[in-house]
């Protein structure tokens, strides 16, 4: 088994507007994930203590962290990152087309049991234009439709779509939701932590990853960390060495 999680941490500020990559750590390091890919990273950032989130959470987990800056504010950094304590390679990492705040992916290549795991983690702008223009780019040659990305491959993060909008039915199109494989188990909202109304927090596979199970990691602490609440899938890859997973 392997353990994927995808959390928007919000800078790492929770609702009691504390800034704590020590909090947002703990909650993590509670679901047992193996590759966990994080949204809304201050790197550098004045207004967070200057403190690189990524490595300091990927210290505390005992981690490797590969970083991607969507946003550049002199020295200060903003963006999102992929951690994991099995042997990986940062592939790519770039902008997506955006509107306004600018937007990107990361794509990182974890090897699982002699299985070549293509991770990719994004976080989706705020308007439908935006979001359909930028599942486009993620779809096409750059990213999914890149030659070097192949099978087994996963696209996770916050996607800022609800499922039925634009973006989401064609991502739906193309991989698949790993809520699929769960039903009829009602599929939980992320977002807002405190009191989840919305599934925009989404975790999509290749349709023969085998989904074991999944949800929405909820508790106290959970709920005060960020604005959003982790999403977890266990999934079994083909062919991977089972004693090199769990």
């Amino acid at each position: 088994m392997l353990r994927i999680l995808t959390y928007n941490v919000h800078s790492c500020i929770g609702s009691d507007r504390k800034s704590d990559p020590a909090r947002i750590a703990e909650v993590i390091a509670g679901c047992q994930a193996d590759i966990i890919a994080l949204q809304e990273l201050d790197v550098g950032r004045a207004r967070t203590g200057g403190i690189d989130q990524a490595h300091a959470i990927a210290a505390h987990l005992d981690m490797r962290a590969h970083f991607h800056p969507s946003l550049h504010l002199e020295e200060e950094l903003y963006g999102d990152a992929i951690l994991t304590a099995l042997p990986s390679d940062l592939v790519k990492a770039g902008p997506l087309p955006s509107i306004g705040e600018p937007r990107g992916a990361i794509w990182v290549s974890v090897h699982v049991g002699g299985v070549d795991l293509q991770v990719l983690n994004t976080h989706l702008g705020l308007s439908r234009r935006e979001r359909r223009d930028q599942v486009v780019a993620l779809l096409g040659p750059d990213w999914l439709g890149n030659p070097s990305c192949r099978s087994p491959r996963i696209l996770v993060g916050d996607f800022n779509a609800m499922p039925g909008s634009a973006a989401y039915r064609l991502l739906a199109s193309r991989m698949k939701d790993f809520h699929v494989d769960l039903l009829p188990r009602r599929p939980r909202p992320t977002f807002p932590a405190r009191l989840p109304l919305l599934r925009i927090d989404h975790i999509f596979l290749d349709d023969f990853i085998e989904v074991l199970d999944g949800g929405v990691h909820r508790g106290r602490v959970a709920g005060t960390a960020s604005d959003h609440l982790p999403l977890i899938a266990d999934i079994r890859l083909p062919g991977a060495r089972p004693a090199d997973v769990r």
